[in-house]
């Protein structure tokens, strides 16, 4: 029976190990880009939009067929080559080595402009998500369909993975009240979908402005399932922000994103570890790890460190706290954040830490939660089950409603 175990093991193995993940846009290539014969197409793309191999951007890809031909390029924030700080507006430019135009999508406009789509066909956008509802990138894709859904222009999605895990669903659904461009529709803070499906749900729901419908089309990936980790996929990470620079940095954010906008700590963005630290220079760091070991945070441990920033929050200075670990599959990411904050605030009484942020920083942190009763909660005292417990039936409804727009097993 072992010797039997064993022969099938090592048949699987190859298999599991030689899997790969093709993106939409490798589909689209092998399918000859069907569907645009002799369309004039604007992409919606960053550095983040390659081929699986790496060695062929989507641009190039467009560029080497003459199937179709391109005719404008749009950029969301940070620009098409990730040169912008978070924040800053973009300019429109011409691209140096096509010469197309470059239209940005984070400056004068965050939506495309009828002036911008008079040479354009079809859309098509191919970025690189991480599956938090405040990374501004589904923001972009919302208003690309509304403009496309205005024009009559059909648009197409080229899939990519969900980075955090399609199966990862959890924090509040956003109150339609703090709709901004950190929180453009009704989901959660992390809504465990591919950005097709995130499209395809916005369609199906009558989440665009007006009750618009976009021609939607997305073009699925190939070898993609929603349990796979990012390692598994097969695919080489690319930064998808400046502060993004890696896989886990995707998955922190979704942790201490928020926490970062209180400003209170430093959360490792200016480090080497950016959005994987909790620190300041009055944490006692075994105290805090010990802390949120001992609250049993599905698949995350937290070790004891020190380290000093390069710039931002205590620059130069020493931080005491914890760098956040990813030991198995989390199912709550955003609990986790508030988990953080609880701990804080209880374990430092006397700093008063969350009294003393400026309505200001509040204001901005409950545009990122998409409500205002973590911040109300935090202040009351409340422990991070309570505030949970008071979003698990909005996002239950959500993960009833998001079954019938699931693209993959």
């Amino acid at each position: 029976m072992k010797r039997c175990s064993l022969a099938l093991l090592l048949l699987v193995l190859p298999a599991v190990a030689g899997a790969q993940v093709l993106p939409g846009i490798d589909v689209l290539v092998r399918r000859g880009f069907d569907g645009l014969e002799g369309k004039r197409v604007g992409l919606v793309i960053n550095q983040t939009s390659l081929r699986r191999d790496i060695r062929q951007s989507t641009l190039e890809a467009f560029l080497a067929t003459n199937v179709c031909h391109v005719t404008a390029l749009f950029g969301p924030e940070h620009g098409i080559d990730a040169s912008e700080a978070a924040g800053d507006a973009v300019n429109d430019q011409t691209d140096r080595r096509t010469g197309l135009p470059v239209y940005s999508l984070y400056g004068a406009t965050r939506k495309p402009t009828p002036a911008m789509l008079r040479n354009v066909d079809v859309m098509v956008y191919d970025i690189q998500d991480i599956g938090v509802r405040s990374y501004t990138y589904i923001s972009t894709l919302i208003n690309v369909m509304e403009a496309c859904a205005e024009a009559g222009i059909p648009l197409i999605v080229l899939d990519r993975p969900d980075p955090i895990g399609g199966d990862v669903v959890d924090g509040p659904v956003l109150d339609i009240n703090y709709r901004s461009f950190v929180g453009i529709v009704p989901i959660p803070y992390v809504y465990g979908l591919t950005p097709g499906e995130l499209a395809t749900m916005a369609n199906g729901e009558g989440w665009l402005a007006n009750g618009l419908r976009c021609r939607l089309r997305v073009v699925r990936m190939r070898g993609w399932h929603r349990s796979m980790t990012w390692g598994e996929t097969g695919l080489t990470w690319v930064p998808t922000s400046p502060h993004v620079p890696t896989q886990e940095a995707a998955f922190a954010l979704a942790i201490t994103g928020a926490i970062g906008e209180l400003g209170i700590v430093n959360i490792g963005v200016g480090y080497t570890l950016p959005f994987q630290l909790v620190g300041a220079p009055w944490i006692d760091g075994d105290s805090l790890a010990r802390r949120l070991n001992r609250a049993r945070l599905t698949g995350l441990y937290f070790r004891r460190t020190a380290y000093k920033p390069f710039y931002a929050m205590s620059s130069g200075t020493t931080c005491y706290g914890v760098h956040l670990m990813r030991i198995g599959e989390n199912a709550a990411p955003f609990k986790a954040c508030i988990a953080i904050l609880a701990t804080l605030r209880d374990l430092y009484p006397e700093r008063n830490l969350l009294g003393s942020i400026a309505d200001e920083k509040w204001k901005t942190f409950d545009k990122v939660c998409g409500t205002d009763q973590i911040r109300l909660g935090l202040l009351r005292g409340d422990t991070p089950d309570a505030l949970a417990a008071a979003w698990r039936r909005p996002l239950g409804a959500y993960i009833s409603r998001r079954e019938d727009y699931l693209l993959y097993e």
